[in-house]
């Protein structure tokens, strides 16, 4: 069985993975108790050591006002010490699986979706940061896979915290009957997380390079939390009342970073729309 090193073991993507994937890997968790990302060196040797034959890393602060604040800091834990263990794979002959983001794109003025051929442009620091691990691992390593991921959401399971998600925060919304905002000035790709994790076997095993994993959406990311609040059952009054439009943010320059996943789909993977996305996430949990 293959030994699979798993960071960011306890946050809700890599739980997933451990969930929907257990008996056909075995899994080595790696958590911030094991190994500081603070310290690229002592990163390098850990994963050096650790015995895996694949590293899945997803470990990342992805505050994006903790990058903003520290970029120093953060730096060494998103850039450095991923680039440490994509380091420790060359040297072991082992394969890394990293989880990069959409936010590559979001300093670009043109509309998505963007395929791996688009040269990334990020005006955050979080993004800069997964930009310049993709580059390195694209320059430096013949074995490896990177996986863009668009914003992800799903829902609680026994011992699985969600990550906060487009269908969570209507949820909230509709559970506490509390109105909340959604931008009218942004269009992004939203993916059921379920989707990696019951693909992860297909994903390790991609041929080496750079893939968008993304299911499609055309709708802004208000009409989608409207979308989300119809398909709960909330009547129409709700949705008035509740979620609401927010027109200032992102004003000055409306965001469009989705993802062309044309290449992921035709390597395999299933992928398919926002609209489906949340009917099988929906259906899942029993609604």
């Amino acid at each position: 069985m293959q030994r699979v090193a798993i960071t960011g073991a306890t946050g809700y993507l890599a739980s997933l993975v451990q969930l929907y994937n257990r008996g056909l890997f075995e899994f080595l968790p790696v958590s911030r108790a094991d190994v500081d990302y603070s310290r690229p060196e002592e990163v390098e040797h850990f994963f050096t050591t650790i015995g895996a034959d694949l590293v899945f890393h997803t470990a990342a602060n992805a505050t994006t006002a903790a990058c903003e604040n520290d970029p120093v800091g953060t730096d060494l834990v998103n850039r450095d010490s991923a680039i440490a263990i994509a380091r420790a794979c060359k040297v072991t002959g082992k394969r890394m699986v990293f989880i990069s983001t959409e936010q590559v794109f979001n300093g670009l003025a043109v509309p998505g979706p963007f395929d791996e051929s688009v040269e990334p442009c990020s005006v955050t620091r979080y993004g800069q940061q997964k930009a310049a691990v993709d580059a390195w691992m694209h320059e430096s390593l013949e074995d490896y896979v990177t996986v863009r991921l668009s914003w992800m959401f799903g829902m609680a399971l026994p011992g699985v915290k969600p990550s906060p998600g487009i269908v969570g925060n209507v949820l909230h919304a509709l559970r506490t009957n509390t109105p909340a905002k959604f931008t009218c000035n942004e269009r992004r790709c939203m993916t059921y997380a379920q989707r990696l994790a019951s693909q992860f076997a297909k994903v390790c095993s991609l041929p080496s390079g750079l893939y968008h994993f993304a299911s499609s959406n055309d709708l802004t990311t208000f009409e989608s939390a409207r979308l989300v609040a119809r398909r709960f059952g909330a009547s129409e009054d709700d949705v008035e009342r509740l979620i609401l439009p927010d027109t200032e943010r992102y004003t000055d320059r409306f965001r469009d970073f989705r993802l062309d996943a044309r290449k992921a789909q035709s390597a395999g993977i299933d992928l398919g729309s926002f609209v489906d996305d949340v009917e099988l996430c929906l259906r899942d949990f029993g609604w």
